[in-house]
């Protein structure tokens, strides 16, 4: 059972704090065996108002000790990105990453992550509006504000605000596979995996209310991955004008039609690579790739490894 402590500090905003000890911390029917032993550690709170002190007592009855003991320790948003982080969590997150720990933020977490100089040289990703201030503050770190989130195995950054359930499922993803990310992310109603990045909510106004919406469409699209769609079939099933569905698809999902469509195809391949013992070419017909070697290519280009090497390592990672 894999352990994953959340960092609690002084004054931290309670929302990302809630998303991680709701999805890791919550009994559901379908939680798979070995799920995760949650541990919220309270570090720094000793100047917290007196409401907020008696909740830390009530609900986190860990401290550093188990924070640097844990394999996976989540920094939820900052209190004060201008500020300078408690430094008893500094050396904990430090020590943490020594053992081997894999160390996550969440929005402007990133600041916590970056003083501690595990950020340095590295690509990160945080809230699109402290994009600027976290570059020009820890100038040894590439800051990236387009994207969800960063893995770079041993340490992930995520963007901001529901960004946090995005690293969140593929933290799930990554540890108990694509089908546990996919049964999670429709108990909270959220994507499994949203194509596109930040980039798509940066200084955009919302749409005007509308009881139009994509959703049959898409659901309709990812039964029929097997077939040879394109824009104008998708346009044609929504009962609309090919450059009509771009227009809509972008706005619904950040993305292009057939970007969306290949995003389904990978993480259906994913699926079967993890859950069945089909062959590879059989794999890219179900999914709508064609052949093994079209596949093979596209898979490896979105995921960084062949089907074969995937569904071997999964398979180890799984086992051990």
């Amino acid at each position: 059972m894999p352990t994953i402590a959340v960092a609690v500090t002084d004054g931290m905003p309670f929302f990302e704090l809630a998303i991680p000890c709701h999805i890791f911390g919550t009994d559901r029917p379908d939680t798979p065996d070995g799920w995760y032993d949650l541990r919220v550690c309270a570090i720094g709170t000793d100047g917290a108002d007196p409401h907020a002190r008696s909740w830390f007592r009530a609900h986190t009855p860990y401290g550093a000790a188990e924070l640097v003991a844990a394999d996976t320790v989540l920094v939820p948003a900052s209190a004060d990105v201008h500020g300078d982080p408690p430094p008893e969590l500094l050396d904990a997150l430090r020590s943490a990453h020594r053992r081997g720990a894999r160390l996550v933020s969440l929005c402007s977490g990133a600041f916590t992550l970056a003083a501690t100089g595990l950020l340095d040289g590295r690509t990160a990703a945080t809230h699109w509006m402290y994009a600027a201030l976290l570059a020009e503050r820890y100038p040894a770190v590439s800051v990236d504000p387009t994207v969800l989130y960063i893995d770079h195995g041993d340490v992930l950054t995520g963007a901001g605000a529901t960004a946090a359930i995005d690293v969140c499922l593929h933290l799930v993803r990554e540890d108990f596979g694509t089908e546990a990310a996919n049964t999670l992310a429709r108990q909270l109603v959220a994507p499994a995996h949203r194509p596109g990045g930040q980039a798509q909510f940066i200084q955009a106004p919302l749409p005007p209310r509308t009881d139009d919406s994509l959703a049959p469409l898409l659901h309709w699209a990812r039964e029929s991955l097997d077939r040879p769609l394109t824009v104008a079939d998708l346009a044609r099933r929504a009962h609309t004008s090919p450059r009509t569905l771009v227009r809509r698809f972008h706005a619904a999902t950040g993305t292009t039609p057939m970007r969306w469509l290949q995003a389904q195809r990978i993480a259906r391949a994913r699926e079967l690579l993890e859950g069945s013992d089909l062959p590879v070419d059989r794999v890219a017909e179900v999914c709508g790739l064609g052949t093994a070697a079209n596949l093979r290519r596209h898979f490896t280009r979105a995921v960084g490894v062949p089907p074969i090497d995937y569904r071997r390592s999964y398979r180890a990672a799984r086992a051990s």
